[in-house]
């Protein structure tokens, strides 16, 4: 491994020293803050499981955040990453439980910017909608288990010996679901940037159990987590068990478990292929904010009360911290990637560029688009999303709807399918019959994402985009972030940007 490489990756295992630092308190907090557990103890269970969890369940939530950006050089991954870790140490300093997502998202951000390129607005709205969902459903689970628990020990009438050595083990449980969830869920924002510049190779260890190159990447980011669990998250961990609402041990672990489950229902590969399968909506795999799931289930628990024990000067500096943790993140990076760039003469990124060139065109012919109004803009290959979609909107008057496609259509993505590359896809997030069919493209060379689709679809229905109903929907949405995962392990930097785009048709 080079240590150019080494340096770059650094910053990644920054951010998850922050994370572990900060959001092991969404795991244990409670219960080390009602004292039912040692802090020791917190700190090894959850180590173990949030290693667990990134290695074995970390590709769903990582694929996620691609299409707000698509970080596509090692210096703006490892200068988004160092902003966003810069950004939740500096809120951990002040003791804050602040959300290591909405760092990462505001660090993507960032990027674009600098780097000229199109922020996916559906992509953005769907990460904002779970800033208010997340909460809000660690809110609902929170009150309903805890009346339910408060019901059950009630009737049941358990000796409160009884009830202690219970619900310490229960904490134990929960915290390491929670642990296991975390990893899942959050490791992608750890090493999510870094995943298409991974430096590993697969490895077979013992013959028993073969490690891909995502899940060494994930697990060297689970290590950063572990050393900040150790060194510096129990200041966060008092914030959030004791600082906003006062909890008993049961209302401890009934938060424990409410978070877990929040941060296990936006990770779950196996529910959203459940989901897809039974032509019922999905839930996003995308990293959320376990400091909101928590926050939201103790508000939860406080509100079930009556509120009058929630310390709302606590919770609106909390809440404060949520909303300028991307602002001061994406400013950050922006910053950071001009000095990384003109002082360091690093690439930070590199040229997109977009082209409706005549098979361009013709795609949007078949898929019932006219082209009138594009003549002007096709045929001339421009630099930037931004720029791109500026000069279309100086020409048309398109729909948003099809301003996107066309945008879509026209960016230039080489790609070359390998042997090598099919080797680093993740067998569990791509169907073996899917995977045969990438196999039989190999050597094969697109220069456009619907040409690689296109030629998926001939060889295998499973790559078929169904009709557009209401039923298909989820299944059309799980298979385009399937397409949109596999142009990502094949895709190689355009070395000519005068080169003229392939022409692949079927």
């Amino acid at each position: 491994m080079e240590i150019t490489l080494l340096i770059f990756l650094s910053s990644g295992l920054f951010l998850g020293w922050s994370l572990g630092a900060n959001d092991a308190s969404n795991v244990f907090g409670t219960a080390v803050a009602s004292r039912m557990i040692k802090f020791t103890t917190a700190a090894i269970i959850c180590s173990v499981f949030v290693v667990l969890g990134a290695v074995i369940s970390g590709a769903g939530a990582a694929h996620g955040l691609g299409k707000l950006g698509q970080l596509n050089a090692l210096g703006g991954a490892f200068m988004a990453a160092l902003s966003a870790a810069l950004t939740v140490y500096a809120m951990t300093r002040a003791s804050l439980p602040v959300s290591t997502t909405q760092a990462v998202v505001g660090a993507i951000i960032g990027w674009n910017w600098f780097s000229g390129s199109i922020t996916d607005t559906a992509a953005l709205t769907k990460i904002l909608a779970t800033w208010v969902a997340c909460p809000l459903l660690g809110a609902l689970f929170g009150a309903v288990i805890y009346k339910t628990m408060t019901y059950v020990i009630d009737r049941t009438r358990v000796h409160v010996l009884s009830l202690d050595s219970y619900t310490r083990l229960g904490l134990i449980l929960a915290g390491a679901f929670g642990s296991y969830s975390l990893g899942a869920n959050n490791i992608g924002n750890v090493m999510g940037v870094f995943v298409p510049s991974s430096p590993f190779t697969e490895v077979s260890i013992g013959g028993w159990v073969t490690l891909t190159s995502v899940q060494q990447l994930f697990f060297f980011g689970a290590l950063a987590i572990c050393v900040g669990v150790f060194t510096y998250s129990k200041r966060v961990m008092m914030t959030v068990g004791s600082g906003v609402v006062p909890l008993n041990p049961v209302g401890a672990w009934v938060v424990v478990i409410s978070h877990s489950i929040v941060l296990f229902l936006f990770s779950s590969l196996t529910l959203e292929h459940f989901l897809a399968s039974k032509g019922l909506p999905t839930i996003p795999l995308i990293p959320v904010s376990s400091s909101q799931a928590v926050i939201g289930a103790v508000i939860g628990i406080g509100l079930l009360k009556g509120g009058k024990a929630i310390r709302w000067r606590a919770l609106g500096s909390i809440a404060s911290g949520w909303v300028t943790t991307p602002i001061v993140a994406s400013l950050i990076c922006f910053v950071m990637l001009f000095v990384l760039q003109n002082v360091f003469n690093q690439v930070v990124y590199h040229k997109v560029y977009y082209e409706l060139s005549e098979p361009a065109i013709a795609y949007l012919r078949e898929g019932g688009m006219p082209p009138a109004g594009l003549a002007s803009v096709a045929g001339e290959r421009i630099e930037g999303g931004v720029a791109f979609r500026d000069r279309l909107r100086a020409q048309t008057e398109l729909p948003r709807a099809l301003e996107d496609k066309v945008i879509e259509t026209a960016r230039l993505f080489p790609m070359r399918i390998t042997q090598e590359g099919v080797a680093q896809v993740d067998a569990a997030y791509i169907a073996p019959a899917q995977l045969e069919a990438v196999k039989a493209l190999i050597g094969k060379t697109f220069h456009y994402r619907w040409q690689l689709q296109e030629a998926l679809a001939a060889l295998e229905p499973e790559w078929k985009l169904l009709p557009n109903t209401k039923v298909n929907k989820s299944l059309n949405k799980h298979l385009k972030e399937q397409l949109e995962y596999i142009c990502s392990v094949f895709h190689v930097e355009q070395a000519d940007p005068e080169a003229p785009p392939m022409s692949i048709r079927r």
